[in-house]
């Protein structure tokens, strides 16, 4: 088996687009341990799923990083008209030490300003500032390195996410309308992103990429095969993202959404996977890496992502991308089961590199963890098409979409919708 494999894909290094040499692969159980004893009770899948995570902070994602021993939090504004009267705009700082270790995250946070009760809140990172989401000049610009310029440096577009015609659009005004709140940050401030290909020394992946909050964890181990990674640290800053909206009385932080686009979706489908707390996750156009198979190796694979994301993932997941189909021991539709029973959304984008179709058939080998639960898992219905939202079910769905790479006004339309839905 392992000889025919190898004959069907003999180059690993560049991304297959022929379905015809996808190699035969299987799944995992959700419901079955890696002993072989089948999960029984919710109590049995307490370890499965701690047994499933632990699996992938050894072999990809890296070790989770520990929540602080110190968090500091100070709101250093707030205006109460704004977005033409109907929001009230908040921002802080979070620190984690008094002297500054492991810098500084400056959240916003936009709230309907006319709420009679605490407000569910949509709790995301954005690529390069909070001064992006809404033509304000009250939020500052922050001075960090940043992904996506020239130079680095932040380019001051305010509200250029207010735009319809970007890729990447926020209907802040219909979020706020439609009864939710906003909490974002720059994950740049979290931890810099640089390409493979960053010429200036300083701001090389490694060691650069480990900087910021990386502080907080002591000098990183280079031989150390589960270190913690920058998916890591995005997903650890989405939950402390949660720890400060517990602290605010207006926001009802038990029904709290994580979402996020590309990277930033799988930093929103690792943090549901591993914190509990989040009751909602909607991972957005996330494709390799994310919630798409991995022994399917279809357009992005391990080792396009190991090459070019080395920061993201850990050592160890080096070893799988020679076969994955052979060689894999877990994939994706594991850490999609670990949201179980919370309600999780999976957004497609159409493009071969993305593999949405393996994104969907990831939550097809997941369904079985909500149905478990007495739950409706994933609606029996065919890949559907593009803006087909018949796979989008209750507590578990997929769509996928084509257009321009990023958050559209439509997939916001679908998370309000999958979230307004009555649950069981």
């Amino acid at each position: 088996m392992a000889g025919a494999i190898e004959d069907i894909r003999p180059d690993y290094s560049e991304p297959n687009y022929d379905k015809a040499k996808i190699a035969p692969y299987v799944l995992e159980d959700p419901l079955t341990f890696a002993d072989g004893r089948r999960v029984t009770s919710p109590e049995e899948w307490k370890r499965r799923r701690r047994e499933i995570l632990d699996i992938f902070a050894r072999e990809m994602y890296g070790a989770e990083p520990p929540p602080p021993e110190t968090l500091l939090i100070d709101k250093f504004e707030e205006k109460e008209d704004a977005l033409a009267g109907f929001a009230v705009r908040s921002q802080y700082r979070m620190r984690f030490f008094p002297d500054g270790k492991g810098g500084e995250i400056q959240w916003l946070l936009l709230r309907p300003r006319h709420a009679k009760a605490p407000v569910p809140v949509i709790l995301l990172l954005n690529y390069r500032g909070n001064h992006e989401l809404i033509p304000d000049g009250e939020i500052p610009v922050p001075e960090m390195w940043t992904h996506g310029t020239p130079d680095h440096r932040i380019a001051v577009k305010r509200g250029v996410m207010c735009d319809p015609n970007s890729s990447s659009s926020m209907p802040i005004g219909m979020l706020l309308a439609a009864g939710y709140a906003v909490l974002t940050a720059c994950y740049c401030q979290v931890s810099p992103d640089p390409l493979r290909t960053e010429p200036d020394p300083r701001y090389r992946q490694d060691p650069f990429a480990y900087t910021g909050v990386f502080e907080l964890w002591g000098e990183r181990d280079p031989a150390r095969t589960d270190g913690i990674t920058a998916l890591g640290a995005w997903a650890w800053a989405l939950s402390r993202g949660l720890d400060l909206a517990e602290k605010i009385p207006e926001l009802d932080h038990a029904r709290c959404i994580v979402t996020g686009c590309s990277r930033l979706g799988k930093a929103a489908l690792l943090a549901a996977a591993r914190d509990e707390r989040f009751a909602v996750c909607v991972a957005n156009q996330c494709g390799g890496g994310g919630a798409t198979l991995a022994k399917r190796d279809y357009g992005e694979n391990i080792a396009t992502e190991m090459r070019a994301f080395s920061h993201w993932y850990c050592k160890a997941y080096e070893k799988y991308e020679r076969n994955p189909a052979r060689l894999l021991t877990f994939d994706q539709h594991l850490l999609l089961a670990a949201v179980a029973p919370r309600r999780l959304l999976i957004a497609g984008f159409d493009e071969p590199w993305f593999d949405t179709e393996g994104e969907y058939l990831a939550c097809k080998a997941a369904s079985c963890a909500w149905e478990f639960f007495g739950l409706p898992g994933l609606p029996r219905v065919p890949f559907p098409e593009d803006f087909d939202t018949s796979a989008v079910g209750t507590y578990l769905g997929y769509y996928r979409r084509s257009q321009g790479h990023g958050i559209a006004p439509f997939d916001w339309r679908q998370l309000l919708e999958f979230c307004g839905r009555k649950s069981r």
